[in-house]
């Protein structure tokens, strides 16, 4: 997954109760050499993970030491280093603070800021106060070869693009080279798949393609979907993938790594749904309080009364079905659950008609509201004009919601995706499949108990997910990392020991 171009979340108005945000002892790990371990037919000798921000230990908005060390990978390498009775180096290409920001020449990039803290007081998450240290243009890259070969927001086609790790290509336009990458490629025309390949990795485990349609999602659907176009150097940041290309690519880079190594195992993991993160899910669609008065002066025929007079001066025309006129009827009641208004790009355009006519709605519970619009709901969308509030008498724009038809669209994507990546794990007997889709739906709708202690999908107070609302908590990684242990430990006759998801962090406070 991605980076959310560093965007505060405040709430405007949506109560958050904060549980108990701490770490307890961790029972369930065992000493290395334990004689009831075994690696069974896998061998884990020589692990590398390829994958993007979900691999690398990205938390919080940012990457940072100390979520790097409880990345999924680093959880695993430390339980298979038990499992084998040996203590072996897993290397991380380690930010140099706990910030997480980077710097370019120098200067902090707001594109790439520090992590997030919760604000109890003001209950909202902010950015942590600090000069980031961690920079990428003025230094050399760090000395690898590294066995966490994660890089926040790349796709899977950009896994195999020479001079993705080239800092010059930072400054171009448009970037050509990742900042993540930049830090650690072994070479200016090295590839990411090529630096894991290089290593013969005996084991690994490939978690890509998130970005290649949650990039979408977490822009709101400002991207195009790429479907039927082959040709990735044309894609913009926030396109979808066309399945050809993303199955093309998958080949290329599987093949990588079983052409180094014939006989190397491990675990693909595939896509999980955009409804089951807290991004999508914890701003709801009707969010807004209004009294008698208000609720009135918004119905009224100089703001939306004349709308939906327009709208029906459309329907008897023809322009528009019934079915469109109903769903375009903007009203509002004295209650504290008014939906909020909506652009919608996919209805029928009839500002050719009348130019107010714009393709305005109230959303549904099938449009997904973006974290980051919480802050946005009834503020001036023009500074000083209380006329025009967010999401009430100004709609909000395709980059504040994910409406339904776009969904659908990153649905139809993240299926052919997650076909892929299943047929390939099914047509190889050295490989196992991590199906992480339904992972994030059980922290969703049921939450997921661990012997000490529970998380689920709440945002803040459930302990899976962090501040970002997309990437899991350290706590979160954990739980992950037992469940992969479990599929190893099943199809490979493995007895790897698991961790107690309770000794590691959920969200910190500021």
């Amino acid at each position: 997954m991605i980076p959310m171009k560093n965007k505060s979340i405040k709430f405007a108005g949506l109560a958050i109760s904060i549980a108990v945000i701490s770490a307890c002892s961790a029972e369930f790990e065992n000493p290395i050499g334990d004689q009831n371990h075994s690696t069974g037919t896998a061998d884990f000798s020589q692990f590398v993970a390829v994958g993007d921000s979900l691999t690398a230990g990205y938390a919080d908005n940012a990457l940072y030491q100390s979520g790097q060390e409880k990345s999924m990978p680093a959880i695993l390498a430390q339980q298979f280093s038990k499992a084998e009775g040996v203590n072996r180096e897993f290397k991380q290409p380690l930010m140099n603070d706990n910030l997480g920001g980077l710097l370019f020449g120098g200067t902090a990039n707001p594109e790439f800021g520090n992590r997030l803290v919760f604000d109890a007081a003001t209950e909202s998450p902010e950015p942590i106060a600090g000069e980031p240290t961690t920079e990428v243009l003025a230094t050399a890259p760090l000395t690898g070869p590294f066995n966490n070969m994660g890089v926040p927001g790349a796709k899977s086609f950009h896994f195999g693009a020479s001079g993705y790790g080239n800092s010059a290509g930072l400054l171009t336009d448009p970037v050509t080279a990742n900042p993540y990458y930049a830090r650690f490629a072994s070479a200016t025309d090295a590839t990411v798949i090529g630096d894991a390949a290089s290593q013969q990795p005996s084991f690994f485990v490939m978690w890509v393609g998130n970005n290649d349609a949650l990039a979408y999602a977490t822009s709101g659907g400002i991207g195009t979907d790429q479907n039927g176009n082959l040709d990735p150097t044309s894609y913009g940041s926030d396109d979808i993938t066309d399945p050809t290309v993303f199955a093309g690519t998958y080949d290329q880079l599987i093949g990588a790594i079983t052409a180094a190594n014939p006989n190397a195992k491990g675990v693909l993991v595939n896509i999980p749904d955009v409804s089951t993160i807290p991004f999508f899910t914890t701003v709801p669609h009707n969010p807004v309080p209004l009294d008698q008065t208000t609720a009135d002066a918004l119905n009224d025929i100089t703001a939306y009364g004349g709308y939906n007079a327009g709208l029906g001066l459309a329907l008897q025309g023809g322009a528009i079905t019934e079915e469109e006129y109903n769903r375009r009827l903007i009203t509002f009641s004295a209650s504290s659950n008014n939906a909020l208004v909506i652009i919608d790009e996919d209805l029928t355009d009839l500002t050719g008609l009348n130019p107010a006519l714009t393709n305005m709605r109230q959303a549904t519970g099938d449009d997904l509201i973006l974290l980051t619009s919480s802050s946005l709901i009834g503020i001036p969308a023009i500074a000083g004009d209380l006329t025009k509030l967010w999401g009430i008498s100004a709609p909000f724009l395709d980059e504040h919601v994910l409406t339904e038809t776009e969904v659908e669209t990153v649905e139809t994507a993240r299926a052919a995706f997650n076909a892929k990546i299943k047929s390939t794990a099914d047509g190889n007997a050295n490989f196992l499949f991590y199906d992480s889709a339904a992972a994030m739906a059980e922290l969703k709708n049921d939450g997921v108990a661990y012997g000490t202690g529970y998380i689920d999908a709440n945002y803040v107070t459930g302990g899976g997910f962090s501040l970002d609302g997309v990437h899991p908590t350290s706590r979160g990684y954990a739980v992950v990392a037992n469940q992969m242990i479990d599929v190893i430990n099943t199809g490979f006759g493995a007895n790897v020991p698991k961790v107690n998801p309770g000794g590691y962090s959920t969200v910190a406070l500021k």
